[in-house]
């Protein structure tokens, strides 16, 4: 049988999330499918919904947004996200035909993440169609403050994760300890890959003028004559929201954007501004509101939201994860630090007394996301290691990595 071409390929993208749901891996999961259209591929994106999505949608009917991907959403309870801060939706049974009716349809099926029931579901109507899977494993295990949600964690992994990672013919991966973990937990030797997530460059900007970060900040009605340090993500103990709160400070103040458990205590405080959950063109401008973007969470690699601040020219203030290793950033440029308050607080106050550092720190973050992340060459390798899934080839990494782009 011969593979498909980009114009004839039919692609299954599965996701725990998708967007309006507010969250890294869904946004990823957006820009692919989204890219892959553009490139001629048949995209349809399988993923949970809330009860009035899916009526909107129809029982088992699938929506196409405007930009030609096809979504097909099922009922799912959120209680777990709502309650405790973990992103693990209950998906209704309908989740087993839909998965096997699309995986017959699809040439391959791209899973997210391999701790969820959507990926279970669909990389086993993979392997019943025998329709080839490629997995993108984008966190290792993450250290949780509740006991029983590591356990959970663990148990996931060496079950269900290592049959998802064994049966992958690619596997792609973020950074070097994400690599660690997915051979660790039966990814076969030579299918991982490192592929770098993409940016819009052109949505992520930094504000062209005085006045245009003014009407940005106005917007949200945060003050002209303060400096400002953003947080875009969940307000969950991973992603050090609570860290931040604890570093706050006279000499800036703290703008938050996201929902999460930890969202009441951000809300009403002197020096605090919660935004809560933003659309997309939002939080573009939320970002050229501010000064400074700080992120203090745990086991995360390189986040999408790093890439969002420096694309959009903020210094960045974050954790100095192993993840961070394989791109080659400079540290005079980039403060990747401990995850302590004290030293996060006295990282975030020189920023707010030094003007031209942070100038200087922005410029960099600009150059560096305009030069190495990019969803176009992001899709065209991912099409590259779908023909070599459905062709059985080894295949090749990516011919430009970020360490070698910057």
């Amino acid at each position: 049988m011969s593979t498909p071409t980009a114009r004839s390929l039919r692609v299954l993208l599965v996701s725990h999330y998708y967007p309006p749901h507010v969250g890294g891996i869904e946004n990823v999961v957006r820009q692919e499918a989204v890219h892959l259209v553009r490139q001629g591929a048949s995209v349809t994106v399988l993923t949970s919904g809330t009860p009035a999505e899916v009526r909107a949608q129809g029982r088992g009917a699938a929506g196409e947004d405007g930009d030609g991907v096809r979504v097909v959403r099922v009922a799912a309870w959120n209680g777990l996200e709502e309650r405790r801060g973990v992103p693990f939706p209950v998906l209704s049974p309908r989740l087993v035909p839909l998965a096997l009716r699309w995986a017959r349809w699809a040439d391959v099926v791209h899973l997210h993440d391999c701790l969820y029931t959507t990926s279970w579901a669909a990389g086993a109507a993979a392997a019943l169609t025998r329709t080839p899977h490629v997995l993108t494993q984008h966190v290792a295990l993450v250290d949780h403050p509740s006991p029983v949600v590591r356990q959970v964690q663990r148990a996931v992994y060496a079950v269900a994760g290592r049959g998802l990672l064994r049966r992958a013919r690619r596997v792609i991966v973020l950074n070097s300890s994400v690599a660690g973990f997915v051979a660790d937990h039966g990814a076969r030797t030579g299918s991982v890959r490192h592929v770098a997530n993409g940016i819009d460059a052109v949505g992520f900007r930094p504000a062209g003028s005085r006045e245009e970060r003014d009407r940005a900040r106005d917007r949200f009605r945060l003050p002209r004559d303060r400096v400002l340090v953003l947080f875009v993500g969940r307000l969950v103990p991973k992603k050090g929201s609570d860290l931040l709160l604890a570093a706050a400070d006279p000499a800036y103040d703290l703008v938050f954007v996201g929902e999460g458990n930890e969202a009441g205590r951000a809300a009403g405080r002197p020096g605090v501004h919660y935004l809560g959950a933003l659309p997309p063109d939002a939080v573009t401008d939320a970002y050229r509101a501010c000064d400074v973007f700080a992120l203090p969470s745990t086991t995360e690699g390189f986040p999408l939201t790093v890439q969002e601040a420096m694309a959009s020219g903020l210094p960045v203030v974050t954790t100095d994860d192993p993840g961070y290793a394989p791109y080659g950033l400079d540290r005079d440029h980039v403060r990747l630090l401990p995850r302590d308050a004290g030293e996060l607080r006295a990282a975030l106050a020189a920023l707010a007394a030094d003007t031209r550092l942070r100038e200087r720190m922005g410029r960099y973050s600009r150059h560096y996301a305009t030069s190495c992340f990019a969803w176009p060459e992001h899709t065209r390798t991912l099409l590259g290691l779908y023909r070599c899934a459905l062709s059985g080839t080894p295949g090749e990494q990516p011919s430009r990595t970020p360490v070698e782009a910057a």
